[in-house]
């Protein structure tokens, strides 16, 4: 009891302090002057804005210009192309077809660049009459000069090579080299040449005019030129 009776009063005794505005004292607010400028109202010339309208400057309908059937083409290619890439089963397929093409035009340019001739995927030679018969040629009854020159100067370079074998041929049998006769292969006449070096040359040419006849393969005149550069030197060097 005694206690609470100390705490009361030393709490009574301890000074209070609070804000006391002095008297007189003004509080200052701010003041806005009015605006006494006379408003000027502008209006736009109806005159210069119609002339604006005529200037190229002013004018944004751009007309659209009107595709040419090029590129009606190539727009029509390219939504395709985006119709089918869209399809996942399709996707294989461009995929290898653009390949192929790629590939294809790869090789016609290396083909145009080292100049070779494209005419051959679709002519063939010249077709003339020789006188003797494809199934049993008697080497021994051609006059090889004359039908040579005459299938050159028909342009028939395919004929001509098969007649530079026929040459060679000869040239064998009667150096006594080959046995020939009719119906025998040419497998067989490349065995029958003892000397390897010339069995060897003689294996060349023939794969060579194989290749040229039974392959139907289109020789130019520059082609040809080396080729019977080849039969020549072995019939005049070999034999």
């Amino acid at each position: 009891m005694r206690f609470l009776l100390l705490i009361f009063l030393f709490l009574s005794c301890s000074p209070i302090y609070a804000k006391v505005t002095p008297p007189g004292e003004v509080v200052k607010t701010a003041a806005l002057k009015s605006d006494t400028a006379q408003m000027v109202w502008r209006r736009f010339d109806a005159e210069q804005l119609k002339s604006y309208s005529k200037e190229k400057a002013f004018i944004y309908d751009d007309a659209v210009p009107s595709q040419s059937l090029w590129s009606r083409f190539w727009r029509w290619f390219w939504e395709l192309l985006e119709h089918i890439l869209g399809n996942k089963a399709a996707v294989p397929f461009v995929k290898y077809f653009f390949i192929s093409v790629l590939t294809g035009l790869v090789v016609f340019v290396v083909l145009k660049l080292i100049g070779a001739d494209l005419k051959i995927f679709s002519r063939k030679s010249k077709s003339i009459e020789v006188p003797y018969s494809e199934s049993d040629d008697n080497i021994h009854e051609i006059n090889f000069t004359e039908e040579i020159d005459r299938a050159i100067s028909l342009g028939n370079y395919r004929i001509a090579v098969r007649l530079l074998y026929l040459k060679t041929l000869k040239k064998l049998s009667d150096s006594g080299r080959i046995d020939w006769m009719p119906g025998k292969t040419n497998q067989i006449y490349i065995g029958e040449i003892q000397d390897l070096e010339k069995r060897r040359q003689f294996s060349m040419l023939t794969h060579q005019f194989e290749y040229i006849w039974y392959g139907e393969f289109f020789i130019n005149k520059d082609n040809f030129g080396l080729i019977k550069q080849g039969f020549d030197q072995f019939i005049g060097k070999a034999l």
